[in-house]
């Protein structure tokens, strides 16, 4: 079979995949990926290139708002389910690399990414122990302590537990176990994993699997996180962290004052913004954490691409950035985030007035 028919058949494999997990049909979908399989397609590209696809698209779609959280949801069980039966259809490849511990951050969900690369590993001869979504790290560490892994792959998808992921990472290598980063968590150039000290960072399964059959870098010895940031010691992170729920509330109080049709929300519309502020702080404080304004940016750009999405005007997000900046006016990190922030948003709309 030439590439171009491989990519021809990979694409279609895709295209009756989606059909099936977007009107929930988990028997039609299953059976699509076991023709998939039995076509003679490498089963690591039916993980990756229609189910990994797939699964990319879902949430693309989600984020465009043409489905719903609940079909996003039924969607991405469903692949799951289908992913099991690779253990039945294929042979089981026997184990003859090293073993790797393959985790989502504690707090993390989303766990499909981490699913695919444990499937990957698999096919390709590593033992695998797959522990899921949000793993706590003491409890990962007792698992690194009986089973004794050559690495940790630690999974995230959200950037507002990069806190917890560098407590992680740190536990980890105490425990005398390297660490793979992976996920959009750690950013598109795996910045973040750098930072919070992995020994290694990936920006897809194949990258990961490949990266893993070369040993990883053994710890350092006696880490600590704050060796890492040495600007956390100006307490900022952990003032703002500490104040979320104050500040969600004086902000919200704000509103109020400054949008006389807020008053009118109902109780769920309040709360649903109570949310989107939580949100709002949550990033701030985690782009304190990290240091980098782009993080906060780059929530806030997303997030105005969702509000679009729902015919919620972005510049809505303006007057709230206002009343942090001033809640937070004796922190001059956070502070200087937000009018970064503010400035992209509006730079953001011009560019698009003036492209419209």
């Amino acid at each position: 079979m030439s590439t171009a028919t491989r990519s021809t058949a990979v694409a279609e494999h895709a295209e009756r995949l989606w059909d099936a997990v977007t009107t929930g049909d988990e028997y039609t979908a299953g059976d699509v990926v076991v023709q998939a399989l039995g076509d003679g397609t490498d089963p690591e590209s039916v993980l990756l290139d229609v189910i990994g696809a797939v699964q990319r698209r879902v949430g693309q779609e989600w984020a465009a708002n043409r489905l719903t959280v609940a079909q996003e949801h039924a969607a991405t069980a469903i692949n799951d389910r289908v992913i099991a039966t690779f253990g039945y259809v294929l042979a089981r490849p026997e184990p003859h690399l090293g073993r790797v511990t393959v985790a989502c951050v504690d707090g993390e969900w989303h766990a499909m990414p981490a699913r695919l690369l444990s499937e990957v590993l698999r096919l390709r001869g590593f033992q695998v122990d797959y522990l899921g979504a949000q793993v706590p790290a003491p409890h990962l560490v007792a698992h690194l302590h009986r089973t004794g892994p050559d690495a940790v792959a630690l999974s995230g998808s959200l950037a507002t537990r990069l806190p917890t992921a560098h407590a992680t990472i740190t536990a980890c290598q105490a425990a005398a176990t390297p660490v793979i980063a992976g996920g959009a968590a750690f950013g598109p150039d795996g910045r973040y994993a750098r930072l919070l000290g992995a020994e290694a960072w990936a920006p897809d399964a194949r990258t990961a699997a490949d990266r893993l059959t070369r040993p990883l870098p053994r710890p350092q010895a006696a880490h600590q996180p704050l060796d890492d940031l040495p600007h956390l010691a100006d307490q900022e992170y952990t003032l703002v962290t500490r104040s979320s729920g104050r500040l969600v509330k004086a902000v919200l109080a704000g509103l109020e004052e400054r949008i006389p049709a807020m008053r009118n929300y109902t109780d769920l519309q309040r709360q649903y913004t109570a949310e989107d502020l939580a949100h709002t702080v949550e990033y701030l404080a985690t782009a304190l954490y990290v240091g980098d304004e782009e993080l906060f940016t780059g929530f806030l750009t997303w997030t105005a691409g969702i509000l679009t999405a729902r015919g919620v005007p972005a510049a809505s997000l303006v007057p709230a950035l206002d009343l942090l900046e001033a809640e937070l006016r004796d922190f001059p990190r956070a502070t200087g985030l937000l009018r970064a922030a503010r400035t992209h948003l509006a730079e953001a709309a011009t560019g698009s007035e003036l492209s419209a």
